[in-house]
């Protein structure tokens, strides 16, 4: 059975880029581009694995993690953020977040971090 990745960015190119590089990879793959619609994505789809932006349109993915994390239903979910922005993995790792991968991505650092964390997972 496909691995299931959801993956959480507003940049619709970035969106596009991770679906052909996850599909392509062996995973079924789920996007949205809103933050507030990550746990009606979750409970639609039951991802094994979040890759979740942290600079979303009028969210905070940091906090968006904190509640996958705080949550019984979702907190064993692995979530990988993403970033622009390099020098923000300790408030990442702050907000629960299980790994960081800073973009633009080497798309073998990324798919190794996403199988390493849905193997702790499981």
């Amino acid at each position: 059975m496909l691995k299931k990745v959801l993956a959480v960015d507003d940049d619709p190119y970035i969106l596009d880029a991770l679906v052909e590089l996850l599909k392509y990879s062996g995973y079924d793959v789920n996007t949205t581009p809103k933050g507030d619609e990550v746990f009606k994505k979750i409970d639609e789809f039951s991802p094994d694995i979040i890759l979740l932006d942290i600079m979303l349109s009028g969210l905070d993915g940091r906090e968006i993690c904190r509640q996958i994390k705080s949550d019984k239903k979702t907190s064993q979910i692995p979530v990988i953020m993403i970033s622009a922005t390099p020098n923000l993995t300790q408030s990442v790792l702050e907000s629960g977040a299980n790994d960081f991968v800073a973009k633009p991505f080497d798309i073998f650092l990324l798919l190794d971090k996403i199988e390493k964390q849905i193997l702790k997972a499981s």
